[in-house]
C-alpha cells in the first residue's frame, strides 16, 4: 500500500487557517516572465502544467482549472478525487484562453516553456507568474505558496520530504544485495525510438537519493534520443529504472524490439536482473510533488525497504 500523502499526514495548522486570508500588504512575485504584484490572497486559481496542478493540490488548494493530461486523461487517476468536478481549460501546450477566462481566475500559474508566446494575453486575464520550465518541482510549490499564502504548508513539504530522502540514503547504503552508490540509467521507449534521460524530473530526484550516474549521462540536457539499436551499449549501468506508455501497442512492440536485440543481454543491469519497470505518470508525466513522493515510494518498494 502506497504511503499516505505528505501532506495529507500534516496536522492542520493555524497558519494553514489563516492561509486562505488575505495578505496583509502586496506581495511582488518575481519569475520567469517578469514580476507580477498580488494585492489580495487569490482565491480562484488555474494552473496550466501538470506539476502546478499537482503542487497546488499538494498545497491544500483546489484550483477552479486545469489542464487535460497527458495520458489517463482527462485527468492522472492519483489526482482525481481531488480535482473532481474541476473544469478543464484545454491542453498544457494550447491552453484555451476564452474559457479561462470565463473561470474569473485571480491567479494562472504558467511555463515560460509552454506558455511564453501566450502570457501577455494571460495576464490581461489575471496576474500569471510562471517557472522556467514544468518538470522543477520544488521551486513551482515555492512558487504557488508564495503567490497563495501557503508558505508554511510549503515549508512543512519540504521538511519531509528530506527526512525521506536521508531515510532512503540510510536505508539503501546497508543492503548487501548491491553496491552503493549505485549507477542507473533512466530509460524511456517511444512507438520509434529510444531515450536515456538525463537531466529531467525523475533524474534529479534519482541524484537526490544518492543514485549515480554513468559517465556519459551527466550531461546538463534533457536527455538523448537512440534511433539505432547499434547504441545499445550507450545505456549501459548497473540498474535501469524503464518507463513506457503501457497501452499503446506501437510502443510496446518497439520495447519488445529493442530489449530482444543481442546487444540488450551484454548490458550490466540486465545480466544483474536489475530492470525495473515504473510508472511512466508518477515518473515523468505527472512533474509535481505528490508525483515525487510516489515516485520515491515506488524506489522504497523496488529495493525491498518498505
Amino acid at each position: 500500500m502506497r504511503r499516505t500523502s505528505i501532506m495529507k499526514k500534516a496536522a492542520l495548522s493555524v497558519a494553514a487557517v489563516l492561509g486562505g486570508l488575505a495578505h496583509a500588504d502586496s506581495v511582488t512575485i518575481e519569475h520567469a516572465m517578469g514580476t507580477t504584484t498580488l494585492e489580495d490572497t487569490p482565491k480562484r486559481i488555474v494552473t496550466l502544467y501538470q506539476g502546478a496542478t499537482d503542487a497546488a493540490v499538494a498545497l491544500g488548494i483546489t484550483p477552479v482549472g486545469v489542464v487535460e493530461s497527458w495520458v489517463e486523461k482527462p485527468m492522472y487517476h492519483y489526482l482525481r478525487d481531488e480535482l473532481d468536478g474541476v473544469p478543464q481549460v484545454g491542453l498544457e501546450t494550447q491552453p484555451n484562453l476564452e474559457e479561462i477566462a470565463k473561470l474569473n481566475p485571480d491567479l494562472i500559474v504558467a511555463a515560460k516553456m509552454r506558455h511564453e508566446k501566450v502570457y501577455d494575453q494571460l495576464a490581461q486575464i489575471a496576474p500569471t507568474v510562471t517557472h522556467e520550465t514544468v518538470f522543477m518541482f520544488k521551486e513551482t510549490l515555492d512558487l504557488i505558496a508564495k503567490a497563495t499564502d501557503h508558505q508554511d504548508e510549503a515549508d512543512a513539504w519540504h521538511e519531509q520530504w528530506d527526512a525521506r530522502i536521508a531515510e532512503f540514503q540510510n536505508e539503501v547504503s546497508g543492503l548487501d544485495s548491491i553496491d552503493w552508490p549505485q549507477k542507473v540509467a533512466l530509460l524511456n521507449f517511444r512507438n520509434d525510438h529510444a531515450r536515456i534521460y538525463y537531466s529531467s524530473f525523475a533524474g534529479n530526484i534519482l541524484n537526490e537519493l544518492g543514485f549515480e550516474r554513468p559517465e556519459a549521462h551527466k550531461e546538463d540536457v534533457w536527455g538523448v534520443k537512440l534511433t539505432s539499436k547499434e547504441s545499445i551499449p550507450s545505456m549501459n549501468a548497473d540498474a535501469f529504472f524503464i518507463f513506457i506508455t503501457e497501452t499503446d501497442p506501437t510502443v510496446v512492440e518497439n520495447f519488445e524490439d529493442w530489449t530482444s536485440h543481442p546487444l540488450w543481454n551484454t548490458l550490466d543491469a540486465v545480466k544483474n536482473d536489475q530492470v525495473y519497470r515504473v510508472d511512466e505518470v508518477d515518473w515523468n508525466m505527472a512533474g509535481g510533488p505528490l508525483a515525487a513522493e510516489r515516485m520515491v515510494d515506488s524506489i522504497f518498494e523496488h529495493y525491498g525497504l518498505e
